[in-house]
């Protein structure tokens, strides 16, 4: 696999970079974004699930770069709401949504619903692709509750009213490390790092 000692990341999210960036440096691996990532026209995603979305962008993505490309497809799933938000996560309220607007839509959604019925669910799968073709997938999961109000000033997206019970916290009231030991994204990650260790080149 060439280039394994770094991956270039198609997305100009910077909570998700910075998140990547810190679990890779202990593996002594660096994440770059993808140049010239917000110039490519942008891949549709209309995948039916997180995974195929994390695929298709990957894939789609590896054209541009020489080396090995890594796209995520994440969010959040709500069993009262039928699995919503899900993959429109990112734009549960249109598409200029903020996350301020999504968040207030999901509250909106879920106001006839009691704490106890709340329970949801932080999805995600990454893709890794070199030149059109998939490496690995690699998925991972975190399930809590939503709260009613925001609670924490870290993280990004729904994590202020995603109340994680093994910790007593919400993901926003966790530092970057504890979230990401924890984390949908950390757990798949974690799984595309040891990929890494196991397939690289000898």
């Amino acid at each position: 696999m060439a280039n394994q000692k770094l991956l270039y990341l198609a997305s100009s999210n910077k909570g998700k970079l910075q998140e990547y960036r810190g679990a890779a440096a202990a593996c002594d691996i660096e994440i770059q974004v993808l140049p010239g990532f917000d110039r490519f026209p942008p891949c549709e995603e209309d995948g039916a699930t997180f995974e195929e979305n994390a695929r298709k962008k990957a894939v789609y993505y590896s054209q541009f770069a020489t080396g090995v490309v890594f796209a995520d497809d994440s969010g959040i799933s709500v069993e009262a709401l039928g699995g919503a938000p899900g993959v429109i996560s990112a734009r549960f309220a249109g598409p200029d949504a903020t996350e301020a607007d999504n968040n207030a839509k999901l509250l909106r959604e879920l106001a006839r619903y009691p704490g106890d019925s709340r329970s949801a669910q932080y999805i995600c799968w990454i893709a890794l692709a070199q030149s059109q073709r998939v490496l690995g997938m690699f998925g991972g999961s975190a399930s809590g509750f939503i709260e009613d109000c925001p609670r924490g000033s870290g993280g990004f997206g729904y994590d202020p009213y995603f109340f994680y019970p093994p910790l007593g916290k919400t993901f926003a009231e966790l530092t970057p490390d504890e979230k990401f030991q924890v984390s949908h994204r950390g757990k798949a990650f974690r799984k595309l790092l040891d990929f890494l260790a196991r397939h690289g080149p000898e």
